[in-house]
């Protein structure tokens, strides 16, 4: 699949998007007048190349894609044809008026100190929000994106069900484990970086952890839990825990190809078999990801199919579903796509129907005191008969 890593967006591509964008734009309600894309994703999505650098729509058609490193390699990776060198934002006053009048800026992820640079040399009328616009946009994936999901996907059962068995022994501890896992997943066709949206997030390729180390606090907003390395670096996994017999092991991580990510969980019982009262609740959590899939139909709503499932959860899993104690999250899926947390999520308040082609990851988990955390994690498409796994579907806990 060398193909998927090196290929360049395709120019029909990227015009879609843009055609696309600058619909929503016209129909959101919102008056405008410019817009610009300075987040390295956005870029991508957009333009076929990370750089540093901003694409500037304007309502009247006109295009812009100023950059200012590297503009030898935008020019050679992206299909745009509008890329012009810049060294400081003083230069796009050579193609652009002073006044931007009504912008759109991705608000959540442009810096202040970045927008009071731009003020330097343009005015804004006001200034509006283009983070949700561009998540609805990329929460409905193409054909083209599709291919380098399910190739994500077909990679990532593969290395669950064949590597990660072969790769545990007595006595490793989680931060070898961890090596030894991302050593494996480089010699695939593993992109060597997860992406995630948010503030300062700091995640590897995603969780790994033993036993009750999955119970740990963490600051990632995700049901399972992890020790990590320090205080400094809580992430990646403890040098300290060892793996035992009778240990449960918590694979949570992401797997791309070419910018494009699933996810998914496996829990494995590593010599020795796990109480049985959390062997009943991982298959329970089986259940409620089959029925969750089921209904990820389009125009099927988000927030009720999170009603539906945590309506038909058992006492026992209902107590510490999504978590553990009072670390429980408040959703049972998110969109994936650029990064591993996108739109749409399946959560209250996520009332906008489904529509085909988006691809969300269900994740019903519980942490079990003494145990860990149990549950599993697949990668889905929305389909009109429910949701198509491209990640091999939830498994019972696997013995070792």
């Amino acid at each position: 699949m060398k193909i998927l890593m090196d290929q360049t967006l395709p120019k029909s591509e990227s015009k879609n998007r843009i055609s696309n964008l600058i619909s929503a734009l016209d129909s959101s309600g919102m008056d405008w007048d410019t817009a610009l894309v300075f987040s390295r994703v956005n870029l991508y999505y957009l333009t076929g190349t990370i750089q540093d650098g901003v694409l500037v729509l304007r309502r009247n058609g006109d295009m812009q894609f100023f950059v200012r490193r590297s503009f030898e390699r935008a020019k050679s990776e992206s299909p745009v044809d509008e890329i012009y060198p810049m060294k400081s934002y003083r230069e796009m006053r050579e193609h652009l008026p002073q006044d931007l009048g009504k912008t759109f800026v991705e608000t959540e992820q442009v810096p202040l100190a970045m927008m009071e640079r731009l003020r330097k040399y343009f005015s804004f009328e006001n200034i509006l929000p283009l983070d949700a616009v561009l998540l609805n946009l990329r929460a409905v994936k193409s054909q083209y994106e599709l291919t380098f999901l399910r190739e994500a996907g077909r990679e990532h059962d593969k290395l669950f069900m064949e590597v990660v068995p072969e790769i545990l022994y007595e006595g490793m501890n989680e931060a070898q484990m961890f090596g030894e896992l991302y050593r494996a997943m480089m010699d695939m066709n593993y992109q060597g970086i997860v992406r995630f949206s948010g503030f300062g997030t700091e995640m590897q390729i995603g969780q790994i952890a033993f036993g009750t180390q999955t119970l740990e606090p963490t600051n990632f907003d995700g049901p399972g839990g992890m020790g990590g390395m320090s205080a400094a670096i809580p992430s990646v996994g403890s040098r300290k825990r060892v793996l035992g017999k009778g240990d449960m092991v918590f694979v949570d991580i992401g797997y791309g190809i070419g910018g494009y990510h699933t996810d998914k969980t496996q829990v494995y019982s590593f010599g020795g078999r796990l109480p049985e009262h959390a062997l009943e609740l991982h298959e329970e959590c089986i259940r409620v990801q089959r029925d969750a899939a089921s209904l990820l139909a389009p125009g099927n709503i988000p927030s009720e199919i999170y009603a539906e499932i945590v309506a038909s959860l058992s006492p026992a899993l209902a107590e510490n579903f999504m978590g553990y104690k009072e670390r429980r999250v408040s959703f049972l899926g998110h969109g994936i796509g650029l990064v591993v947390n996108e739109w749409p999520v399946i959560a209250r308040g996520f009332d906008a129907p489904l529509a085909e082609n988006m691809v969300i990851a269900l994740e019903p988990k519980a942490g079990v005191a003494g145990v860990g955390t149990i549950g599993v994690e697949d990668t889905y498409v929305v389909r009109p008969g429910g949701g198509e796994c491209i990640t091999g579907g939830g498994r019972s806990v696997i013995e070792l």
